[in-house]
C-alpha cells in the first residue's frame, strides 16, 4: 500500500525557513499529482501547494513568493521549502498523493508534521 512519511517540521521564529519533506512509499511515484496541506486549529484543511507529475506548481495566494514545492521522482520525496514564514503560517503540514483513474479517485496522506512559527 501507499505510505507517504513527512519530516522536518518544527518551531521557527517569524522570518525564518523550514523544510519539509515527503517520502512516498508503496507505489509508483511519478503517476501522482503531490501536495501539501495545511489545518490550523479551529480552521478548514487548506491546499498550500501542489506538483504535477510533470513538474507543473500552484499555491495558495498566502504563500506565493514565500513557499516553493519541489519533487525528485528518482527519490520519490517532494518537498515544501517554506520562507519568510509568518505566525499565521503555523499550522499542521500534511502531505497528499492523488491520482484521478477512469473517475475514480485516489488520495493517501502522511501523518502530518507541526510547524509552529513564534517569537
Amino acid at each position: 500500500q501507499v505510505q507517504l512519511v513527512e519530516s522536518g517540521g518544527g518551531l521557527v521564529q517569524p522570518g525564518g525557513s523550514l523544510r519539509l519533506s515527503c517520502v512516498v512509499s508503496g507505489s509508483i511515484f511519478t503517476i501522482y499529482t503531490m501536495g501539501w496541506y495545511r489545518q490550523a486549529p479551529g480552521k478548514q484543511r487548506e491546499l498550500v501547494a501542489t506538483i504535477t507529475s510533470g513538474g507543473s506548481t500552484s499555491y495558495v495566494d498566502s504563500v506565493k513568493g514565500r513557499f516553493t514545492i519541489s519533487r525528485d521522482n528518482a527519490k520519490n520525496t517532494v518537498v515544501l521549502q517554506m520562507n519568510s514564514l509568518k505566525p499565521e503560517d503555523t499550522a499542521i503540514y500534511s502531505c497528499n498523493a492523488h491520482r484521478t483513474l477512469f473517475s475514480r479517485v485516489y488520495d493517501y496522506w502522511g501523518q502530518g508534521t507541526q510547524v509552529t512559527v513564534s517569537s
